[in-house]
């Protein structure tokens, strides 16, 4: 079986009808298929695979782990299991993530515009960004809460183009909200929006995406779920996505990425979150994430579907040959 496995190219391991989510999001964005396929492909993703398991999990009332909290444990709640599922193709057309989605929606709401959790009078970027961009993927966009999300992610955009994630002014682990632009179609961005995406492009390649990796080596490892932990994929995604990858100040990043593929054309699962692996951890963080109750799709240190489709679609945006 393994002997077998080893035979296949990248892009029929990435297509096994084992895992639908991962099929599917390769049709839709590495292959172009046809609206026929694709429709077919989603079609299956319920049924089996990493959705399935998800799905299995969740609680009746549309949620996981517990209701009082949509957002604890830290990262088997409902917060992280929709995360997940937003990046696994479901959209809002399944009634039970419509349910979930529409609960964390309203639940996570604030008058200021954005997103926050309960207890939490004003939003908050973590929340808002990765709300907002959830929902969008989820087929909210023009939600009048979603909507109101983006403006208040544009309204808080820290004056170098980054954001304010803990109470510093605009530093490389606010990016979530450039990541919940690049996933709202360019027909509903406001002039607030297009300048929030310039200045956080210039903020990011600024930097040359990787500024604060110097002291925190985790920003060098590929995750996946990733939730709001920053690393060089993430940053890539969003870059390429609202256009700056050609831009030369991304090329240490993009080298990385290259450099991280094996000769098989395939991308390990470097680490799950959270990640503190060789990281000087302080007793503080140490206590929070001994707290933290860690959920994962893939094996770390095994050949990842999603991390090679993710680094295969940044290279597709740059223009590199899809493998055979």
């Amino acid at each position: 079986m393994l002997v077998a496995s080893s035979m296949k190219t990248v892009m029929e391991w990435l297509t096994e009808p084992a895992e639908p989510s991962v099929r599917y999001l390769v049709m839709r964005d590495l292959m172009e298929s046809s609206p026929g396929d694709l429709r077919q492909a989603l079609e299956k993703i319920p049924a089996k695979g990493w959705v399935k398991t998800i799905f299995c999990l969740r609680l009746p009332g549309g949620y996981w782990f517990e209701k009082s909290s949509l957002s604890s444990p830290k990262f088997l709640s409902t917060n992280w299991m929709l995360l997940t599922l937003s990046d696994l193709g479901v959209t809002k057309k399944i009634p039970w993530v419509a349910q979930s989605a529409e609960l964390w929606r309203d639940t996570f709401a604030r008058p200021d515009g954005g997103f926050a959790t309960p207890g939490k009078e004003k939003s908050e970027l973590c929340f808002a960004g990765n709300t907002a961009r959830g929902l969008v993927k989820f087929g909210y966009e023009d939600d009048p809460r979603v909507k109101s999300a983006f403006l208040w992610l544009a309204k808080n955009q820290a004056p170098n183009g980054g954001w304010d994630c803990f109470g510093r002014n605009g530093v490389v682990d606010g990016w979530e909200g450039m990541s919940a632009f690049a996933e709202l179609p360019r027909q509903k961005w406001t002039r607030s929006i297009k300048s929030a995406v310039d200045k956080g492009l210039e903020f990011y390649l600024e930097r040359r995406l990787l500024r604060e990796g110097r002291h925190y080596d985790p920003w060098f490892r590929f995750h996946f779920p990733y939730h709001y932990f920053y690393d060089a994929l993430v940053g890539l995604e969003f870059v390429t996505a609202l256009g700056g990858g050609g831009d030369p100040r991304a090329a240490r990043a993009v080298n990385l990425l290259k450099k991280k593929r094996r000769s098989d054309g395939r991308w390990l699962l470097e680490a799950t979150q959270p990640d503190t692996m060789n990281a000087v951890v302080s007793k503080s963080l140490q206590e929070y994430v001994n707290k933290l109750r860690p959920f994962t799709l893939e094996d770390a240190g095994e050949p990842s579907k999603m991390i090679t489709f993710r680094a295969l679609r940044v290279l597709k945006r740059l223009g590199e040959p899809l493998p055979g």
